[in-house]
């Protein structure tokens, strides 16, 4: 009899403790602007330059050896998506005035960096800050510029303008209906919402990962695509979608299809000002890298390098970057030619 009364004296006294606890946490205070929404989803801008990647004994002292279909050039570059239409007749119009045979690749930052490692290549580009998996001994990197990254839709979308927070919670699933964030259109305009992302260079820091830290955190109904012209198509046939681009990209792919770039807290994304404070939340990071050892070829590449980056000072406005010399004017942090760092001032969550 004394051991039934102690089991249910035991039973009320967990119940209790319960419902205690569930009152408790009900009462934590919730910043409703926050609810269902972590600042914290946010990946890392840069790496730490200070880690390097981990390479065969011997590598570093192997010299740059051509493919033999490059046999004869003076430089090989390889390029990317972003850069290789902009630089591509750059380089061309350069090499004709100076008597050089320099072989152009396009490909991907994934590719550069599998062509430095191989080490068949003399310079590199890179669209995203680099990791530490591409610090490799030997390297140095040279910024070309920023550039910010618009949020883009269908045309016929009504929306203008979009928070940093509800752009994040549409692509993390939190918010589904077109009719939740723009105002006034529950009755014309409550669609289902369609995002579209290229999750590509999933292990360097920056770009699509300044809007959410990783592919985890991207909603179930996420359409990915893996190169830039499809994520214009994409989004320029589907009234209900939402992507992601440089500026420059939808101009130069809009054949593709027309979008629309939006306003993210109330500003464009070709504002200047904004983006040179630190505050705009997304963009893309360019270098090209070169290699440290001191030859003949080696200095005709920083040569190359050198007349990529006063060209780009020339004629930013035109490519859409942002040139180094505005950046470090502006309070972003370098290390020798590489940014490295936001402005201590303008970073932002």
């Amino acid at each position: 009899m004394n051991q039934q009364i102690a089991v249910v004296f035991g039973q009320i006294h967990q119940k209790f403790t319960d419902l205690l606890l569930l009152s408790l946490f009900v009462a934590l205070p919730i910043n409703a602007s926050d609810s269902g929404y972590k600042h914290s989803v946010r990946g890392p801008a840069f790496s730490n330059p200070s880690k390097m990647a981990t390479v065969p004994a011997g590598w570093q002292a192997r010299p740059v050896k051509y493919l033999p279909i490059h046999k004869g050039a003076d430089l090989v570059v390889a390029l990317g998506q972003q850069s290789y239409p902009i630089f591509k007749n750059v380089i061309a119009d350069y090499a004709k005035k100076n008597k050089l045979k320099i072989i152009v690749k396009s490909g991907t930052c994934g590719i550069t960096a599998g062509r430095l490692l191989r080490k068949t290549v003399d310079i590199g580009a890179y669209c995203c800050p680099p990791g530490k998996t591409d610090r490799l001994p030997g390297l140095e990197f040279h910024l070309l510029g920023v550039s910010p990254i618009a949020l883009i839709v269908h045309p016929d979308n009504p929306l203008t303008n979009i928070s940093r927070k509800q752009a994040r919670q549409i692509f993390q699933g939190l918010v589904s209906r077109w009719a939740e964030v723009v105002p006034g259109q529950a009755k014309t305009f409550n669609k289902p919402i369609q995002p579209v992302g290229r999750l590509h260079c999933k292990v360097r820091p920056g770009h699509w990962r300044l809007l959410l830290e990783n592919e985890d955190l991207f909603s179930a109904r996420l359409f990915e695509v893996g190169v830039i012209p499809d994520m214009i198509s994409r989004v320029s046939r589907n009234s209900r979608a939402i992507g992601y681009e440089t500026p420059l990209m939808v101009k130069h792919h809009q054949s593709k299809g027309k979008v629309k770039m939006l306003r993210i807290n109330g500003h464009e994304p070709g504002d200047t000002a904004y983006m040179l404070s630190g505050q705009y939340p997304l963009y893309r990071v360019y270098h090209l890298v070169t290699w440290k050892q001191d030859n003949k070829t080696n200095r005709q590449a920083r040569k190359l390098v050198r007349f990529l980056q006063t060209y780009i000072e020339n004629h930013y406005q035109e490519i859409g970057y942002i040139p180094p010399s505005q950046l470090k004017k502006a309070g972003w942090r370098f290390r020798r030619n590489e940014i490295i760092g936001e402005p201590v001032h303008g970073r932002r969550r």
